[in-house]
C-alpha cells in the first residue's frame, strides 16, 4: 500500500477501525493524523495507536496528501466550508464515508472540482470483517482509486461501483444490512425464550447458528445460497416447514422491500444535506 499522509475528519467508530487496520498492516502511525471537535476521542486514538491527533481540521489537512471525512452527513457542509480555507486542495485525495452525500453535492460543499472518492463501510469493519462499496468517476487517477481500495481493505472486503447511484444500493444491501440480521436474531431469540430456553442460551444458539451458517457461505464460493439452504432443507422435514412459512408471509418481500426503503431515504439524504 502507498504510505501516505492521511487526516482523518472525525474520530468515530469508522475512524478508529480504519487507523486500527492500518496500523496493525504496518502503515507508519507518523503519517495519520485524526481530528475532532472533543479531546476524549482523540487521547484515546493517540494512546493506542501512536498517531497525530488535533482538534484543528484544517492544520490536519494542510498536512495531508489524503483527506477522509469521516463526520455525519448534517455536519458535513459545515466541515467541508471550514476546509476551503486551506490555502490549497487541489492536490489532495478526498475520501467520502457519508451516506446520501454525492460527488457533486461535496465538490460544492468544498467550494472547488477536487479529487472525491466515495465509500460505503458497513460497521463490522470494527471487527475487519467489514463490507464497502466504493465510487470514483472516470477522471479519478488509478494511483488514487488503488488507495482508496487499499484503505478500505484494511478494515474488510470491497467493491467497485460504475455508477454513483449504485452506493445506494450497497447501503441497503451491506451498510445498512447487519441491522437488519440482528432484527431477524432478536426475534429468533425472543421465540426461543418463549419456548423456555434461559436468556444467554437462546442467544448462544441464535447467534453461533447465523455465525455457522455465514461461514459455510464465505467457505462455498461455488454454491449459490439457494444451493445452501436446499442442503438443510430435507423434503418433509422441520427446516421445510419453518422455510415454507416464512415464504408463504412474504419474507422475501418484506426484504425487498426493507432494502428498497433504504435506497429512498439515501436519496432524500441526498436531496437535504
Amino acid at each position: 500500500m502507498q504510505h501516505r499522509k492521511i487526516a482523518f475528519i472525525g474520530a468515530g467508530n469508522m475512524t478508529r477501525s480504519i487507523v486500527s487496520g492500518l496500523v496493525n498492516n504496518a502503515y507508519p502511525a507518523h503519517l495519520i493524523t485524526a481530528s475532532n471537535p472533543s479531546i476524549g476521542k482523540l487521547t484515546a486514538l493517540q494512546t493506542d495507536f501512536a498517531i497525530n491527533v488535533t482538534q484543528d481540521n484544517k492544520e490536519a489537512v494542510d498536512a495531508a496528501d489524503v483527506i477522509v471525512l469521516a463526520v455525519k452527513p448534517q455536519f458535513m457542509e459545515q466541515v467541508c466550508q471550514d476546509l476551503a480555507q486551506v490555502q490549497d486542495l487541489n492536490d489532495k485525495l478526498f475520501v467520502s464515508i457519508a451516506a446520501g452525500i454525492t460527488t457533486p453535492r461535496l465538490q460544492k460543499m468544498l467550494g472547488g472540482t477536487y479529487s472525491i472518492i466515495r465509500t460505503m463501510p458497513n460497521t463490522p469493519s470494527a471487527l475487519g470483517k467489514g463490507m464497502t462499496g466504493l465510487f470514483a468517476d472516470i477522471n479519478i487517477d488509478k494511483n488514487d482509486r488503488q488507495y482508496a481500495a487499499d484503505l478500505m481493505s484494511q478494515v474488510g472486503e470491497i467493491a467497485w461501483v460504475e455508477k454513483e447511484s449504485m452506493i445506494d444500493g450497497v447501503t441497503a444491501a451491506a451498510g445498512s444490512s447487519p441491522a437488519y440480521f440482528y432484527l431477524f436474531l432478536e426475534a429468533m431469540q425472543k421465540e426461543a425464550e418463549q419456548q423456555g430456553f434461559d436468556h444467554a442460551t437462546a442467544r448462544l444458539m441464535v447467534q453461533q447458528a447465523m455465525l455457522g451458517a455465514a461461514e459455510m457461505v464465505c467457505h462455498n464460493p461455488h454454491l449459490e445460497l439457494s444451493e445452501l439452504r436446499t442442503q438443510v432443507t430435507s423434503k418433509g422435514g422441520t427446516t421445510a416447514q419453518a422455510i415454507e412459512s416464512l415464504q408463504q408471509q412474504g419474507l422475501e418481500q418484506v426484504i425487498a422491500n426493507a432494502m428498497q426503503a433504504a435506497v429512498k431515504r439515501a436519496e432524500e439524504m441526498a436531496q437535504q444535506f
